[in-house]
């Protein structure tokens, strides 16, 4: 054998070692579904998934040329052996940080907040209390470059999450900060409690108002709400913690709105129907068109991909501390779309 043959044997057997000791640490159901012969349809697809451990799914497609299709499976309430719904509410989490930056956007388009203001002009009591409020504009808020800690990264925060704005922030005053501002990227929950705060000062209104009247009215979005005390529990989708033995619909997370609702207000977005004249430049330089998110019981995903001309939302209603159904929901919403395209080519 030459020189250059052991070589190549030698790298062969460690790319393949390698690979072994990475699918030893990857869960077996992660790649089962990843390498499964993929379905004809949709329906199928969804159907499957729940053999995977999910307790029910929702997906909404939206596609240019085609009738809006629904898809469920699984229970809407496990207990009651309620089948899924697909209009059913569910807890969209942050998703809902694309309608505040519409908002954010609307409101500077009008001239009422500046992007290049900064913590300490907004909100000038937590200078002192917020490391470099005097250099965090609302623009680096926006855009998770902040440098601020995440309140919800508290301990045991999901144990016994805070009901405040009061109790949240408290969380966080007087950390130091993660990164001096603009530096870096950090997701960070707190960015938004305080951009909420500061169009709620605005405003002299809490800002869920300006977007039922900026957002949710024009596009009829009759079933999108601020809170769980804003609708029926009977039509919240129930979710699951594994691990935790009850439904955790009747904790209040935020936003709720249904499947349908999302892909509407997606589409409008990413067309720029949702938009005055100037606000989508406004938007496109400050944040992003597609979302996820995630609270216990709850995972959502809304994106549009361009090449189909295509909204496609996915709420799983289970989830688990070491987020494996989170890379699971995102390989199924992938297949998903790998179907769609299969069904458009001739």
């Amino acid at each position: 054998m030459t020189k250059n043959k052991k070589v190549k044997l030698i790298a062969r057997i460690v790319l393949l070692v390698g690979t072994a000791i990475s699918l030893f640490f990857v869960p077996w159901l992660l790649v089962k579904a990843w390498i499964l012969p993929l379905p004809d349809t949709v329906e199928e697809q969804v159907d499957e998934a729940i053999g995977h451990g999910f307790d029910g799914i929702i997906v909404y497609i939206d596609q240019a040329g085609k009738s809006p299709q629904y898809f469920a499976s699984g229970w809407h309430d496990r207990e009651s052996e309620i089948p899924a719904n697909p209009y059913a509410l569910f807890k969209i989490a942050s998703i809902s940080k694309l309608y505040d930056a519409v908002a954010v956007t609307k409101l500077v388009g009008k001239g009422r907040l500046s992007l290049d203001k900064t913590i300490a002009d907004y909100l000038p009591e937590l200078v002192g209390r917020i490391e470099n409020a005097e250099k965090i504009t609302l623009r680096l808020m926006i855009q998770h470059r902040s440098g601020i800690s995440n309140f919800t990264d508290a301990p045991n925060f999901w144990a016994a999450p805070t009901e405040s704005y009061e109790e949240s922030l408290a969380l966080i005053l007087d950390m130091p900060a993660n990164f001096e501002p603009g530096e870096d990227y950090e997701y960070c929950n707190t960015n938004y409690l305080l951009i909420n705060k500061i169009m709620d000062n605005e405003l002299g209104y809490g800002n869920f108002q300006f977007i039922q009247e900026e957002i949710l009215m024009p596009l009829e979005l009759n079933n999108t709400f601020a809170s769980l005390s804003e609708v029926n529990i009977e039509d919240v989708m129930s979710g699951y913690h594994v691990g935790y033995p009850s439904d955790l619909k009747t904790n209040d997370y935020g936003m709720h709105a249904t499947a349908e609702d999302v892909g509407t207000f997606l589409r409008a977005l990413n067309d720029g129907s949702l938009f005055e004249p100037g606000e989508q430049e406004i938007y496109a330089s400050i944040y992003e068109y597609e979302h996820g998110g995630w609270v216990p019981g709850y995972q959502s995903f809304a994106k549009y991909h361009k090449d189909l001309d295509a909204v496609v939302i996915g709420f799983y209603s289970t989830t688990d501390p070491k987020l494996y159904n989170w890379n699971l929901s995102e390989i199924i919403n992938n297949r998903i779309v790998k179907i769609l395209k299969r069904q458009k080519s001739p």
